[in-house]
């Protein structure tokens, strides 16, 4: 199993494990580059904390790309983050994204700063000072939809390997908060805008990606489940 399945698997697991969501859907994706399908789309649906689960994976040996994402997200009204872990090798290019994505704003809600995100504080500073990782190319625009804690980095396959213990401690973190719940006003309507503009087109360049390597109506269905509940 190649490093990046690995990391989304082990963490997709942790997921499952803890959380009562049952799959309701599991959809395999083609592409004209291959005679095979290239990657699968899954999802888990609950009626506790975690409403929603979407995990895609891409393998596409022609192009060397080898990507996995996971996303799960927590009630629409809910103020506990939406968890978000990318794991990608692209020839022998390391890369990941990691993120608790906040559900208010930030510079106005100090406790919500202090009780979500300062206890990711120490990791994220030292991750960020690890030899074999550089900055990911995001536009200012992509940082502004994200937390200040996210992780986002281009890595050798050294400093990829050895980032495990950085992903269990957001995942264990977030688990907790999904257990003792977030006080925020937090609503539906600004979740649903939010995830409109995450995962805009207009926002994100790796749907144009997409586009071209699965087509329009994959592509697009794949978007909307992570736009939509």
């Amino acid at each position: 199993m190649s490093l990046p399945a690995a990391l989304c698997d082990t963490t997709l697991d942790k997921i499952l494990a803890r959380f009562p969501v049952t799959l309701t859907e599991e959809r395999d994706l083609t592409s004209p580059m291959s005679p095979a399908p290239v990657g699968k789309i899954r999802v888990w649906r609950g009626e506790g904390p975690i409403v929603k689960v979407v995990n895609v994976s891409l393998v596409v040996p022609p192009i060397g790309l080898d990507s996995h994402m996971i996303f799960a997200f927590t009630d629409p009204s809910s103020g506990v983050p939406h968890f978000t872990l990318d794991s990608v090798a692209n020839g022998d290019n390391y890369a990941f994204h990691l993120d608790l994505i906040p559900r208010i704003d930030l510079a106005t809600s100090l406790p919500y700063l202090d009780e979500v995100f300062e206890p990711l504080t120490a990791v994220y500073q030292e991750v960020r000072e690890r030899e074999g990782l550089t900055p990911a190319h995001l536009s200012p625009r992509q940082y502004a939809l994200m937390s200040p804690w996210m992780l986002v980095n281009r890595a050798t396959a050294e400093a990829f390997a050895g980032i495990g213990e950085a992903v269990d401690t957001y995942f264990t973190h977030w688990a907790g908060l999904v257990d003792s719940g977030v006080k925020a006003e937090g609503t539906a309507e600004r979740d649903a805008a939010h995830r409109a503009l995450l995962f805009s087109p207009e926002i994100d360049p790796v749907w144009a990606q997409t586009v071209r390597l699965l087509g329009q109506e994959q592509s697009e269905l794949v978007r909307l489940e992570l736009v939509r509940n």
